[in-house]
């Protein structure tokens, strides 16, 4: 039964937000992914993590400031709006949503691929299907659920990555022989240095790094269904370098001291590989169990956010109206279900598609989140210069304002360069801008309604 009341519910309390943001900073980047970034970097993929890392959490303190002047934006595509235009909103809005589509295909076709971990024989196909189903399921009942579910997945992954370390730790410290050779910190640096590949492979790495951060600006499109935003916001920003420093630098440090760099396969989870490494063959199913539950949360994520894109497009005359629906528990179920059908799609890939499509796709979302954070930075900067009021009253500022902007904004740029050398990027960085043009050349095509028009819509829906 659909309702009238066009407002999304606050029903997501401080613990989910805490346990989203920590959600989407550890995902399938961080668990597959990162054996593709270990094989070009080596042990130095610790350094381009602390350096995305601290740039991340200098575009997020941006974020907040920008979503706490103002507690009426429901996502960052509204104060994208007013600072930067109706155009810019509606190419956001749209490629946002284009970003965690393909987030999603990505993680849905992880799930596939752990599963047979399990069980060679079964079809990747089979698993994504039956995942999706059942998270688009919980996500049409209520806010709240999708709250409860990314808790739990979120918790999930934290305890795995402490209990590692601890391990791991254990390892290094007795000195334990493994599958490849003995556990000691002095496998970081003993198998050709910090920079085996040169600053090359270095700089190769950052591709795969910043999709692993990629989702650590939800926090931005849950503001309009969290309680006490002024609390919650900054908290979840503030403990990002935190997060950094356990879960990336500390998990990899740990993974790459007991397993060489050398020694990892790239087309594998390094979580798996090093307790496989170890002898631990049930510890590497329960591993294997995390890195699931981690690209069904990544998905998870990208079925809740996609929905509610589609639904503030549709408020503001970018997307059909019917997106705009919500049930009597306030959740956009036409939006849910149109985003997940796309998703869907990837389903039927999996039959044509080759294993290097998972490069490809993360390749395409880097560069589209890439825009995404520069958007969010240079929104920051005119909402300085356009509202002086509200920024001389905000509690929660951008440090060094704006030094550290031109600073987040020269590292996406570096990006840019990266993707371009990259052979197994440089398509992405080529098809991509072909999505700009489009919504560029279909808002430029689409009959925009009038005031009045609009008036005359919302009084007819009431």
């Amino acid at each position: 039964m659909q309702q009238d009341d066009k407002t999304l519910a606050r029903g997501l309390k401080n613990r989910h937000v805490q346990l989203i943001a920590i959600g989407g900073a550890i995902g399938t980047g961080l668990f597959l992914g990162s054996g593709h970034s270990v094989a070009l970097a080596g042990p130095a993929i610790l350094f381009s993590y602390i350096i995305t890392g601290v740039i991340c959490f200098f575009m997020m303190r941006a974020l907040g400031e920008l979503l706490l002047s103002n507690t009426e934006y429901h996502t960052f595509v509204e104060f994208v709006q007013d600072y930067m235009g109706e155009r810019a909103a509606f190419v956001t809005g749209w490629t946002y949503w284009f970003c965690w589509i393909s987030v999603a295909m990505a993680d849905i076709t992880a799930v596939g691929i752990y599963v047979k971990f399990w069980f060679p024989q079964i079809e990747t196909w089979i698993p994504s299907l039956v995942v999706l189903t059942v998270l688009v399921f919980l996500n049409l009942l209520t806010v709240k659920l999708f709250g409860e579910i990314e808790f739990w997945f979120a918790l999930v992954k934290v305890v795995a990555i402490v209990a590692l370390i601890g391990l791991g730790l254990y390892f290094i410290f007795t000195g334990q022989t493994t599958l490849a050779g003995i556990a000691s910190f002095s496998n970081l640096w003993n198998h050709g240095g910090w920079f085996p590949n040169g600053m090359g492979g270095f700089v190769q790495s950052f591709q795969m790094v910043v999709f692993a951060f990629a989702g650590i600006e939800l926090v931005g499109l849950t503001a309009g269904e969290t309680q006490n935003p002024h609390k919650v916001i900054p908290q979840s920003i503030n403990s990002i370098p935190v997060r950094i420093i356990l879960f990336y630098v500390g998990a990899l440090g740990v993974i790459m001291s007991i397993f060489p760099w050398n020694a990892i396969n790239p087309d594998h989870s390094p979580f798996v590989d090093v307790f496989l490494a170890v002898g631990i063959v049930g510890a590497a199913s329960i591993v294997n169990f995390v890195v699931l539950t981690s690209a069904a949360s990544a998905c998870n994520s990208g079925v809740f956010s996609t929905s509610r894109l589609l639904y503030s497009l549709a408020k503001r005359a970018h997307a059909p109206g019917k997106l705009e629906m919500l049930t009597s528990k306030q959740v956009p179920a036409n939006a849910l279900l149109l985003s997940a059908l796309v998703i869907c799609l990837v389903v039927a890939m999996q039959y044509i598609v080759p294993e290097g499509v998972f490069v490809i796709i993360t390749s395409v979302a880097t560069f589209c989140f890439l825009y995404i954070w520069s958007t969010i930075t240079i929104c920051h900067m005119k909402f300085v210069k356009a509202r002086p009021d509200l920024a001389a009253k905000s509690k929660f500022k951008m440090p060094l304002f704006p030094y550290l902007n031109y600073l987040v904004l020269g590292f996406f740029a570096f990006m840019l360069v990266t993707l371009a050398f990259n052979p197994a990027t440089r398509v992405a960085l080529l098809v991509t801008p072909v999505w700009f043009v489009i919504l560029l050349l279909i808002y430029q095509l689409k009959k925009h309604p009038s005031k009045d028009e609009v008036e005359a819509v919302t009084m007819s829906k009431e």
